[in-house]
């Protein structure tokens, strides 16, 4: 059996999948768990650091981990950075039998920073036959410290920050990975993608990262532009947007015109880079989709917003801070940003748009977890298939 802790809409399972693989999920969201069972996955809804680990004594063979990152990632309130110091003190009490959390969790400043603890529990009590866990990179010390734990265990184990560009994903998302066996040598996946690819001394390469333009359809010129809409409010609603908008893409896709533009595009002198979608992949998306991905040209704009306002108005309600929007705003859809998460772009995620955009968000992106289950269990990789576009 496979445990897959803090599931999510299953970007671990699916990456599994692809590996003739299995897995059990635990989850808390609804919509998550919603979304796991229309994909087919068997879920648990429930709080992991309530669920206990004696149902699985003796019956898991891989535990997978991926913590809520909310707490840590240098976008949010960055409370987990400020507890790390009790985070690292509850991972050395559980891995020496000690459970001290309800006195950490009380000191923490974000509670949710402890999540990051939970998996040594069952680690502790289950050593499993492999582990693979996933953060933002700025829990890699956090997993350096469970791999001294479970080196001492007989495991051998890998850490270090990967890249999921290199693995076929068309999203530039730098994750923080662990990778442990106590039945062969751990280390990372090979990569099969690499910005520049060059010749190796067998006369072969990489291939190149797979373009935002590629993964969506958006580089050839014998193809529509994807699919999109303006709808957004609290029920996912579409509603059709302005033809001259739909025009205004294609006319743009036709002159090669696209120019990614993120909010990360700032330089120090308060200008602005850009980069080629043709050229290169997606920036990590993550589940504040109304800030991180914008696409722009000198009239039109595609945003990944869950809602876009009314042209002038700035939307303050629950669920982010929204774009400005023109005639000429539309917006990146749920399936297209599945696709560059490399989800196929029919992948049932439920709820309101805006859920599914979190999820999407914080899910792990299943090529890459694939790779990482490959080099954590000796099961090779199928033959690589390409992308499937979102129109």
């Amino acid at each position: 059996m496979i445990v897959d802790l803090f599931a999510g809409p299953r970007g671990w399972s699916e990456g599994l999948r692809l590996l003739g693989l299995a897995d059990v999920g635990l989850e808390w969201d609804t919509a998550a768990c919603r979304t796991a069972h229309a994909a087919g996955h068997l879920t648990v809804q429930t709080d992991v650091a309530a669920y206990p680990t004696a149902p699985f004594s003796g019956r898991i063979k891989g535990l997978i981990a991926s913590p809520p990152c909310q707490a840590w990632s240098r976008a949010g309130k960055r409370g987990g950075l400020e507890d790390q110091p009790l985070v690292t003190q509850a991972v050395h009490d559980l891995a020496h039998g000690r459970d001290n959390r309800a006195a950490v969790r009380a000191t923490c400043k974000d509670e949710r920073s402890l999540l990051a603890a939970e998996p040594m529990r069952w680690l502790y009590d289950l050593r499993p036959e492999w582990v693979c866990m996933e953060e933002v990179p700025d829990v890699l010390p956090l997993w350096k410290q469970y791999a001294l734990y479970l080196q001492q265990w007989g495991y051998s184990t890998w850490t270090g920050v990967l890249n999921a560009a290199d693995y076929g994903v068309p999203q530039t998302r730098k994750r923080a990975i662990l990778i442990a066996s106590r039945v062969r040598r751990a280390t990372a996946p090979d990569p099969t993608h690499a910005k520049a690819p060059e010749l190796d001394l067998f006369g072969t390469c990489l291939e190149p990262w797979v373009s935002m333009a590629d993964a969506l359809g958006w580089g050839a010129t014998d193809r529509v532009a994807p699919t999109v809409t303006a709808g957004g409010g609290k029920t996912g609603g579409a509603e059709p947007f302005p033809s001259q908008a739909r025009q205004a893409l294609l006319n743009a896709q036709e002159r090669g015109a696209w120019v990614l533009h993120t909010n990360r595009d700032q330089r120090a002198d308060g200008s602005r880079q850009t980069t080629d979608p043709h050229n290169a992949p997606a920036p990590a998306f993550t589940s504040k989709a109304g800030g991180q991905w914008v696409l722009k040209r000198p009239a039109t704009t595609v945003c990944a917003t869950d809602r876009i306002s009314p042209p002038g108005h700035r939307d303050r309600s629950k669920g982010g801070e929204s774009q400005f929007a023109s005639p000429d705003t539309v917006r990146i859809t749920v399936p297209e940003a599945a696709v560059l998460q490399s989800f196929r772009p029919d992948y049932p995620f439920q709820g309101t748009k805006t859920k599914q955009f979190e999820q999407v968000g914080n899910a792990v992106p299943p090529l890459l977890a694939a790779h990482v289950v490959s080099a954590a269990t000796g099961i090779p990789m199928p033959a690589a298939e390409p992308v499937t576009d979102a129109a």
